[in-house]
């Protein structure tokens, strides 16, 4: 049995997006940063492999083309796309997240056939066959059930919050290599919501480390500290060398405890580029408090969509449908 005995060709070329997009969604996890030339090649590979199925279809009949290639193509380009793109534009997706999906709708239109042994894979397909939409619907449900896993941790290490479905409880000398975001308030676990992104970009402007910060918060409090010349944020990646040349100005602070611009928060959001993810000064100052503060932190990790999304390619690669075996 040679390989073209199992699927077609362009079948096969599709399963080169599957250790793809399991390393993209490895290294989302650990830098959250993929670099957008990953996407391109395989975009490409999307295109010519469209073109080609849809030639095979014409070939065999006409309402094979109509129906089992037409049809399931436009639903993948037609919603599947521009799903992605509206999801990324309200900020429901990251970047990555929605190049990601785009990817997938062009690689999966149509819903591939591969045979193994007496098995013939996928087991359950949707009758439309727009395999990118069943990717796309075993994502969510995949997504749905990781807050639940993330509370069974939670309860069996014996905490009962009503943090523990979108949170864990972190060191605070953990934080600057942690993602995610603070969930704890100075005084509870709950409120906060500062990007850790956002706080490793403040760290790295003022030259301070999270432990010089905790060490003189008094002093690092008064934005008469802040450097004259302050430092590249970088963009908050956890592997951009932190700078730590801003603690001696918290020596020489006057002491006082009422400030316009507690942290220079404001002072940090003004000069940067950008908006540090949408974070605002009041969520800066209350992540900073927090910290400055408390031992152990709530964060929620926010796994990026790209861990339910393969997880729901080899899903949907395997078994098929999920909510339609479900149902059915």
């Amino acid at each position: 049995m040679t390989p073209l005995d199992a699927a077609t060709a362009p079948d096969l070329l599709r399963l080169c997006a599957v250790p793809v997009l399991g390393w993209a969604a490895v290294r989302d996890v650990r830098t959250r940063r993929i670099p957008s030339t990953l996407w391109i090649p395989l975009a490409l590979l999307g295109a010519v492999l469209l073109v080609w199925d849809g030639l095979l279809a014409r070939g065999v009949s006409s309402t094979i083309w109509q129906y089992e290639f037409l049809v399931p193509a436009a639903i993948s380009l037609g919603f599947v796309v521009p799903f992605a793109y509206l999801c990324w534009w309200v900020g429901g997706f990251g970047a990555a997240d929605g190049k990601a999906l785009l990817v997938l709708a062009l690689l999966f239109p149509t819903v591939p056939q591969y045979a193994v042994g007496t098995w013939s894979l996928p087991v359950a397909t949707a009758p439309l066959g727009a395999f990118s939409f069943t990717v796309l619907t075993n994502a969510v449900l995949v997504a749905l059930v990781i807050p639940l896993v993330l509370a069974v941790h939670n309860a069996a290490s014996g905490r009962f919050t009503r943090l523990m479905f979108v949170g864990r409880p972190v060191a605070w000398d953990r934080v600057p290599t942690t993602h995610g975001k603070l969930l704890s308030a100075p005084d509870e676990d709950a409120g906060g919501g500062l990007d850790l992104d956002a706080l490793r970009m403040y760290l790295r402007w003022r030259g301070l480390t999270l432990a010089q910060l905790r060490e003189r918060a008094d002093r690092a409090r008064d934005p008469a500290t802040l450097p004259a010349e302050p430092n590249s944020p970088t963009d908050g990646a956890v592997g951009a060398r932190p700078r730590t040349d801003g603690a001696g100005g918290l020596e020489d602070a006057a002491d006082s405890h009422e400030y316009d611009d507690p942290w220079g928060a404001a002072a940090f959001l003004d000069d940067i580029d950008g908006t540090a993810y949408g974070t605002t000064p009041a969520e800066l100052r209350e992540g900073l408090e927090t910290l400055a503060v408390r031992d152990r932190v709530w964060i929620s990790p926010g796994l990026p969509f790209l861990v339910p999304l393969f997880l729901g390619l080899v899903i949907a690669l395997v078994y098929g449908d999920v909510l339609l075996g479900t149902l059915l």
